[in-house]
């Protein structure tokens, strides 16, 4: 008998230090916040969202995140660093224009100055961008800056039609970030030019940054050209037999912010 009540300890005790060990990742809802109309004419949330399961969602990346042990989470409102303290992850992605929000939330100086002290202390920022046309760059890479990176106007990997994928193909190869995915689809991103601590993780052919990373005080810092990783293009419809592997590049990206999270 006492045998059983020491091994329910034990298994209550590892099943807490499991649970209290749990890594949080935050999806930004405050600098992207598209609405559209649904089939009730009701203005509704769409676009990058962790429950969207649409091909414009997050939801298999939300999935990969969980499957990795992180619990998903969003903020509403402005980042600050006691908003952002429970979190080890945290995701901007796309910030909005006019075109998209009539009222976009640009980032501030003030959201600047929060975002830089939790990742001081120890927070993963990742930041998405995407071709110019397409992303409000000019307060974001004020952020970016901040740690080294910019996001420029440049076009990359532009993609006319479904005739073309390999237009945005890049291939990796023993790549420190990317260990298992070999062939990534990238279509009409900017390009990233970094300088300080700041460094490339991934260029397409024509030698362009797409994906960079900077260490900040006991923190860390990922910028990508692009959202990317939303349901569409992590093998939604990208063609198997041309060899795409984006469900294998979220998998990579997810477990390298989990690293980067722990140290």
């Amino acid at each position: 008998m006492k045998m059983l009540f020491r091994a329910c300890i034990l298994s209550i005790l590892i099943f807490s230090s499991i649970k209290a060990s749990a890594q949080t990742v935050t999806l930004d809802y405050f600098f992207n916040r598209e609405t559209r109309k649904d089939k009730d004419d009701k203005e509704v949330r769409f676009h990058y969202l962790w429950g969207e399961r649409a091909m414009s969602g997050f939801s298999i990346l939300g999935s990969i995140f969980k499957k990795e042990g992180f619990k998903l989470d969003s903020l509403e409102t402005a980042p600050t660093a006691a908003r952002l303290k429970g979190s080890e992850v945290y995701l901007i992605v796309d910030p909005d224009r006019p075109k998209e929000n009539p009222e976009p939330n640009y980032i501030r100086a003030s959201d600047i100055a929060e975002i830089a002290v939790w990742v001081k202390q120890g927070g993963v920022l990742v930041m998405f961008a995407n071709d110019s046309a397409n992303v409000e760059l000019p307060h974001f890479n004020k952020l970016a800056e901040v740690f080294g990176m910019h996001f420029t106007n440049d076009m990359q990997n532009h993609v006319i039609d479904d005739n073309h994928f390999e237009d945005g193909a890049i291939v990796i190869k023993n790549n420190p970030v990317f260990k298992t995915a070999q062939k990534i689809f990238m279509k009409d991103i900017c390009a990233i030019e970094t300088k300080g601590a700041a460094k490339p993780v991934l260029k397409n052919k024509a030698g362009a940054t797409v994906i960079a990373h900077a260490k900040y005080g006991k923190g860390n810092v990922v910028a990508i050209a692009d959202p990317w990783l939303y349901d569409e293009y992590v093998n939604g419809r990208l063609p198997k037999e041309m060899g795409f592997e984006n469900d294998k590049a979220a998998v990579d990206l997810v477990r390298w912010l989990k690293m980067l999270s722990r140290k």
